[in-house]
């Protein structure tokens, strides 16, 4: 694409609507360009590659940057990770802008603190250090600025994943299995999938790899009652609904009934009859009591902040603060003691979140156990090799992009002692 001072300018303005972070980034960017409607298809991608990618390496344009403005950080971008020579952009730029862009391009990276090489802001890098050596934050931060693959699960009820791969191939569309799901597909690029047949259909949904092994964590039996406790939009409900072979019952609950409401498609495409969403109003609904001790698996994927997820979501990071993470834990841990009271004796409960903060993570459940005598943990690796796959990373389950390539999770499963 050859880019233009139109470009520019429709860039610029798109990331100073994003930039005061009031709002989700992808959130903001969709209600612009509704307001843009003009814009064109290479347009829309052009503002927000730039904006995403601006995001992700805030930290580093700053410095460059001195009193950054949305016109400077959008030249540095796209000056040093943009792809583009100094050649490209002097047409559009001023003989200071091009001095001040000659110096950005030899600007040394490493000769920043920690903080600004793993693009995470000063208080996160120092409550990584309380577990992390600074050459794992600084791998850690590198790979969360890499944008993340277009992950897919095959829906089993309605087709089989060589067949799905066979489909794309056929198409142009180049796709691998994943690595340790059994039903993921990765494709490479971001094809636009939502008016594909096969999504259309109901045969494949968009969903991380990660967050599909939560569903073989959980490893619901055929004729199972199964919530999931934090449903959302529902696509690991959907996918426990596939694993059950549409048998048994599964109560997605959620406390938004918007996001239940964008459930709602994507159950009449799954072909699935066991999926029963309800709202309800906190976790500690009449709903949920209703259901005391009569449930055989329970997922709580709870609200967590988020940091797993920076290469999608890279605005998080400038988004959250700690006293939003200390206001999270306590969220979860009042969520995994409601969603524990469920559970019939011998069933299983997982908790999981898209975060790789021990406070949010390994200190909840711990705290849960000490208080819950009444449960015990499990191995996530044997749970996993019984099912055939072969990914051991402790008793727990932590994932992250460097080392599994998905989203950075954590799992913990416990079972409610069986009354002796």
């Amino acid at each position: 694409m050859r880019l233009t001072p139109v470009h520019l300018e429709m860039a610029t303005t798109a990331l100073r609507a994003v930039l005061p972070l009031e709002y989700p980034a992808d959130s903001t960017l969709r209600r612009f360009f509704r307001e843009h409607r003009m814009l064109g298809g290479n347009d829309r991608e052009f503002a927000a590659e730039s904006v995403f990618g601006i995001l992700r390496h805030r930290r580093f344009l700053d410095s460059l940057c001195g009193i950054p403005t949305p016109r400077s950080l959008l030249l540095a971008y796209l000056a040093r990770f943009g792809r583009m020579n100094l050649r490209e952009l002097l047409p559009l730029v001023s003989e200071a802008e091009a001095k001040w862009l000659a110096q950005v391009k030899k600007a040394d990276p490493a000769a920043q603190p920690l903080a600004v090489q793993a693009e995470f802001p000063d208080w996160l890098v120092d409550r990584l250090r309380g577990f992390m050596t600074d050459d794992d934050i600084l791998d850690l931060g590198r790979s969360l600025q890499q944008p993340a693959p277009l992950d897919l699960r095959v829906n089993t009820l309605l087709a089989e994943r060589n067949a799905v791969l066979a489909r794309f191939a056929e198409e142009g569309i180049a796709g691998t299995t994943t690595p340790y799901s059994p039903v993921g597909i990765r494709l490479a690029g971001k094809p636009a999938l939502n008016r594909h047949a096969l999504f259309l259909e109901g045969s494949v949904e968009v969903q991380d790899e990660g967050s599909q092994l939560l569903g073989y964590l959980l490893a619901p039996g055929r004729h199972d009652m199964v919530v999931d406790f934090c449903a959302g939009a529902g696509g690991k409900a959907l996918m426990l609904g596939a694993l059950m072979r549409s048998h048994g019952r599964i109560y997605a609950f959620d406390v938004s009934a918007r996001r239940l409401d964008n459930l709602k498609p994507r159950l009449r495409r799954s072909g699935l009859s066991n999926l029963h969403p309800q709202r309800i109003a906190n976790e500690n609904d009449i709903k949920v009591k209703r259901l005391a001790s009569k449930i055989d698996r329970v997922l709580v994927d709870a609200p967590c902040s988020g940091l797993g997820t920076l290469r999608r979501n890279p605005d998080l990071k400038w988004r959250q603060l700690p006293p939003d993470i200390d206001e999270l834990k306590c969220k979860q841990a009042a969520i995994l003691r409601s969603a524990a009271i469920l559970l019939k004796p011998g069933g299983r409960l997982v908790y999981a979140t898209c975060s790789f903060l021990p406070e949010e993570n390994q200190e909840i459940v711990e705290r849960f156990l000490a208080d819950h005598p009444g449960f015990r943990r499990l191995n996530c690796a044997e749970i996993l090799l019984r099912q055939k796959i072969p990914l051991d990373t402790g008793v727990y389950l932590q994932l992250s992009p460097g080392s599994h390539g998905t989203d950075g999770f954590f799992a913990a499963a416990m079972e409610r002692v069986p009354a002796s």
